[in-house]
Formats: C-alpha cells, structure tokens, sequence
C-alpha cells in the first residue's frame, strides 16, 4: 500500500504506522515476528536494499518488527485485504485457508536433500501452480522462497536404523500428514502442544520429537532428548509474499524491480537460515549438550513415504506440483 503525504498523515493518526513521507514517495509496510537479527527479517531488508537499488523514483520502506502488527496468519490476512502490510514471509500452513495446495511445501521428504530443495525453489515453475492459487483467492504473490531449517529426530535414546526406529513414540504438530508420515516410517506419533512437549519427554509420554536446530536451541530439548536423529525428514520452505494490491497500484518500473528483487532476496534468507541452522547444531554438539546420530536407512524412509504423499497430494489438489518436484 503507498499513499501520498495527506493520505499518509491520516493513517498514522488513526493506525499509528509510519511517518510522513513527500507526495512523490512510495511507502512500503513489511512485518515480521521477530527482530533485525532473524532470517525472516534479513529476507526482507534485503528485499528492500535491492529495490531501492532498482528503482529510480523515491521510495521508503517501514518495517513492524517483534509482532508489532501481529503474527504470519495475521500479516497474510493483511495483504490478503490490502492494508497494513505490503510484505512479509509466511509459513504455507498460514495460508491453507485461501491455498489448499500451500501445506503441500511442509510436507516431510518432500525434498531427496538440501541440493533438491534449492534446486527446487530455484526453478520458477515447480510451485507454480500454488502461486496461481494464492494469487488468484488471496490476491497475494510469491515473489521468492526463503526457509533452509532442517528438521530431524529428536530422541532420548540413539536411533541408527529401521529397526530402532520402530514402536519410537515421538511428537508431531496438529497437521494430519504429520502423523500420516510418521505413522507409514514405523514410529508412534501423539499431538501434544508445542509448551508441553519438554515435560512430556522428560516423564516418558513420549520419546522424543521433531525439530530443526533453532527450536532445540530455544526449547532447550536437548536437556531432556539429547540425540540428534539425522532423518532430515524436511527442510524448511518459508514464501516470501507482498499484496497484489499494493503491487497493482505500483508504477510499471517498480512492479519489475520487486519481481526482480524477491527471488534473490529469498535466495540471499535461504543462504543465512541454511548457514545458521548448521551453526547451531555444531555449537550444541561441542558444547556436549546433544549428540548427532547418522540414520542407515534414509532411503527407506523416503520409499515409505510415497503413497502417503500421494494421498495428500491428491486431497489437496496438487499432484502435479508434486510429480514436478519429484522430477528435479
């Protein structure tokens, strides 16, 4: 949304947002839920550096950090509507209500590896039938992927193998295909709530869980699960999205520079929360607070997943996207 300096003054009295601007700037809201220091916010600084870079007119760009305008859910329903926010990056399980294919892209062993997955996300084409989705009933673009977090076992006991793996009663989010996967690898999946988790496998509910680095790090999971299963069941897909509203409205010069800027914004995130997943892992394993554990039969894993996939892909409507995805 950009707005000249009358139209500017209004909303910040009534919303508080921005400043003043001159009549010929362009005003671009962003909004993350966390601080300069994440990846999320380091996508979109990034984002606005190259636009500024492109663009010849004069544009500037506000960005709401800490929840200030909200969560993810909150900041797609935004764009969705054309206020508050022009840009922001979103897990797909925010936007399933308006992109039934969108929890496609969390998905476990939607990716072979980490090479799968960039070359993926670099294709321009195996997603595109999501993007037309959420364009055409949420009037929001992807303009880039970001995400790089790999998720993994999380155990209190080490887990080498198939057989090891089997009866392995973990913790698995509320979505179905959680379980459904889970369930098809041999392991024993209950939804507990993300607060609870740490109790639960102190006192033997469960085994373990499923996690990437960072939430180990915050959750202190390593205290009470200190095997790191090396499964690397998901890596994480995280769309960067700005308003098709604000993006209709914009000069024909500035349109093409955010297309241009999203994508390698995106890539620039992936590279940064890739590069600082790994860190974390390693700084926990030599602090001797956890133990990484190569898994033997990662091929089985990903074979025992497929009808399962097929299945989900299919109630979603996104079997194309994904025999896309499995040809790259």
């Amino acid at each position: 949304m950009y707005r000249s300096t009358t139209a500017l003054f209004a909303a910040t009295l009534v919303a508080g947002l921005g400043t003043a601007a001159s009549a010929d700037t362009i005003e671009l809201h962003g909004a993350s839920q966390f601080d300069e220091n994440h990846s999320y916010t380091i996508t979109m600084r990034k984002f606005e550096e190259l636009v500024t870079e492109c663009y010849d007119g004069d544009i500037e760009f506000v960005m709401h950090l800490n929840s200030e305008l909200g969560v993810e859910r909150d900041f797609f329903q935004m764009m969705s509507q054309g206020v508050s926010v022009d840009y922001a990056v979103v897990a797909p399980s925010h936007m399933a209500s308006l992109s039934p294919q969108m929890p496609l892209m969390d998905m476990p062993f939607l990716f072979r590896d980490l090479d799968h997955w960039n070359a993926v996300l670099d294709s321009g084409t195996a997603f595109e039938l999501i993007e037309e989705e959420v364009l055409g009933n949420a009037d929001v673009r992807v303009i880039g992927y970001g995400g790089g977090g790999t998720r993994n076992l999380i155990s209190n006991r080490e887990i080498t193998n198939m057989d090891e793996l089997t009866g392995f009663q973990m913790r698995v989010m509320g979505a179905p295909i959680q379980a459904m996967i889970f369930e098809a690898i041999t392991a024993e999946p209950s939804v507990i709530a993300y607060n609870e988790v740490y109790n639960a496998v102190q006192t033997g509910v469960v085994d373990g869980l499923e996690n990437e680095a960072a939430g180990i790090e915050q959750m202190k999971f390593y205290e009470v699960a200190p095997y790191i299963i090396l499964t690397q069941h998901a890596i994480t897909v995280r769309p960067l999205m700005f308003s098709d509203h604000t993006f209709q409205r914009l000069p024909e010069d500035l349109q093409a520079c955010v297309l241009e800027a999203g994508p390698e914004a995106a890539r620039h995130g992936r590279e940064i929360e890739s590069g600082q997943d790994g860190e974390k892992l390693t700084m926990m394993e030599e602090n001797g607070w956890l133990q990484t554990v190569p898994f033997a039969d990662r091929d089985q894993l990903l074979e025992l997943s497929i009808p399962v996939q097929d299945e989900f892909a299919a109630e979603l409507g996104a079997t194309e996207t994904l025999e896309r995805i499995r040809g790259m």
